[in-house]
């Protein structure tokens, strides 16, 4: 009677595709600004509730394509923000850019439900094949992991795994525990009601062991971080630029709090200076002498002997020269490079921060730059930050992640808040701290738990003064990166399709 209810509620199409979107929505509750963690899981359960009554195999990518489109039109709402800056020429393009976008993603889950409902042992298959979407979303195509599955744990101590197994490998325990739970719900299973309650207890109890104890930071040196809070349509004006670059150097210049001791390094955003690096030797002593001899770390645009342009950010010395030079290597897709530039071309396409034919020029990659007191760094210049592979392909082991953003892009809603929230992830992935300046927020120091320990509020002008934490010992996952987990991937992807007489396996886990 409970399986024949379960598939009246589930498996009509009418009722089966709008309760799948409605599983979606409700996982994208997870990301920030909600944060609802709980419902998320229950979302998630939700879905391999559905998956277990789903009957015929050809409604199951319809069925996990419209989890996945439920999912990201919700969460990447912030999509459509860039698309708002310059409204009489883009503004078009917002609803359909958030379409197609949460709908090309959504394939990725839908490919993972219709493997899935092939395979001899269908439920273990979809936890397996889940996470090798989320796995293949990040490094396909220039990848795009943003609001991974395993980011649902990231208000609560859980989210400490990623030190141990990384994000993907939280993202596979995640949906281990919500096909368990699935399982015993629809069941009414207590074996396996238990075991899914001891599951949760393991991931939220060992979240808690792992998380490290406060560090002391009293004798550690202190970063300035500079958040002007430059709107986006208004950035680039004429008539705003000098308004926005003497804001800067007043707030760099301001006295520090009697309880702090002077800066050793003060941080701009991401193109902070909106002059091209060889036209900017006057702003840049301008900037020097608001500093004082602090070294300055700012975002800025820059184009080479042979006429390339690149989104960088430079290291100036207290003596204004520069010492350092770091070119964004992982760039943004239609924003700061056009795919085939010139096909669009023909039809008025560009891309939105583009200076010149196909945008932007991509960097060497990692690299890792002297702050002097504080230690190596690591640049991330905006979404750099949200690839756990960029930041684990550093040359070498940093003291700390420099992040400069301009999260104006993103609005003022969803966009800049999970930015930072993947973040604070990538911090606890390397047990080191980060030191995070956004032109319209939030910056924030991080330390390498995860916990923020200062930070300026979205949408404020002003700084943030504090001491910079010290790295910590290097986590399992910082050694490791991804590889151990794709090995694993690759071995479960190849048990879940070998006929069941050759594994023997508990009958519950082999539905639907």
């Amino acid at each position: 009677m409970r399986d024949l209810t379960l598939r009246a509620i589930a498996t009509p199409r009418l009722a089966r595709i709008p309760l799948a979107f409605l599983v979606g929505l409700a996982l994208a509750m997870g990301a920030a600004p909600y944060e609802l963690w709980a419902v998320a899981l229950l979302g998630l359960v939700g879905a391999f509730w559905i998956f277990i009554a789903l009957g015929p195999r050809r409604r199951a990518f319809l069925t996990g394509w419209t989890v996945g489109f439920g999912y990201f039109v919700f969460s990447l709402g912030w999509i459509t923000e860039p698309f708002q800056v310059d409204a009489a020429v883009t503004g078009w393009m917002a609803p359909f850019a958030l379409v197609l976008m949460a709908a090309g993603l959504g394939l990725f889950w839908g490919a993972a439900f219709w493997a899935a409902a092939r395979s001899p042992r269908p439920l273990i298959a979809l936890v397996v094949l889940w996470c090798a979407a989320e796995m293949a979303r990040g490094y396909l195509l220039t990848g795009f992991p943003w609001g991974m599955v395993g980011y649902l744990w990231a208000p609560v101590p859980a989210i400490q795994w990623v030190s141990i197994v990384g994000s993907y490998g939280l993202t596979f325990l995640t949906l281990d525990l919500a096909a368990v739970l699935a399982v015993a719900l629809h069941g009414r299973d207590r074996r396996m009601l238990a075991l899914g309650a001891a599951g949760f207890v393991l991931l939220l109890g060992g979240g808690l062991w792992l998380t490290p104890a406060p560090q002391d930071l009293s004798e550690r040196p202190v970063v300035r971080l500079v958040q002007p809070n430059a709107p986006q349509d208004e950035k680039w004006n004429p008539e705003m630029v000098p308004v926005f670059f003497e804001r800067q150097l007043r707030l760099t210049g301001q006295p520090v709090a009697d309880s702090l001791p002077a800066p050793s390094l003060v941080v701009w955003p991401e193109t902070a200076l909106p002059w091209l690096l060889h036209r900017a030797r006057e702003p840049l002593d301008m900037v020097s002498e608001a500093a004082g001899d602090v070294p300055v770390a700012l975002g800025i645009q820059r184009r080479d002997e042979e006429g390339r342009y690149y989104n960088s950010m430079v290291l100036m010395q207290g003596d204004g020269s520069l010492a350092e030079t770091y070119d964004k290597h992982h760039l943004v897709p239609f924003g700061e490079y056009m795919p085939a530039a010139s096909l669009f071309a023909h039809v008025n396409i560009s891309g939105l921060a583009q200076r010149a034919a196909g945008g932007y020029s991509a960097g060497p990659g990692p690299q890792l730059i002297d702050l002097g007191v504080l230690g190596t760094a690591l640049p991330l210049i905006c979404y750099e930050a949200v690839f756990p592979q960029d930041v684990n392909g550093a040359p070498g082991r940093a003291d700390l992640l420099l992040h400069l953003t301009n999260d104006a892009w993103f609005g003022t809603w969803s966009g800049p808040y999970q930015h930072l929230s993947q973040s604070r992830i990538r911090a606890i992935e390397q047990r080191l701290p980060m030191l995070r300046a956004a032109n319209t927020g939030v910056s924030a120091v991080i330390d390498g738990a995860g916990r923020v320990m200062a930070q300026r509020t979205l949408g404020e002008a002003g700084v943030v003064d504090a001491r910079v934490p010290p790295p910590m010992a290097p986590s399992f996952y910082a050694t490791t990166g991804d590889l151990p987990f794709f090995l694993l991937l690759l071995v479960l992807i190849g048990a879940v399709f070998i006929p069941n007489n050759r594994i023997p396996i508990d009958p519950r886990l082999n539905r639907p």
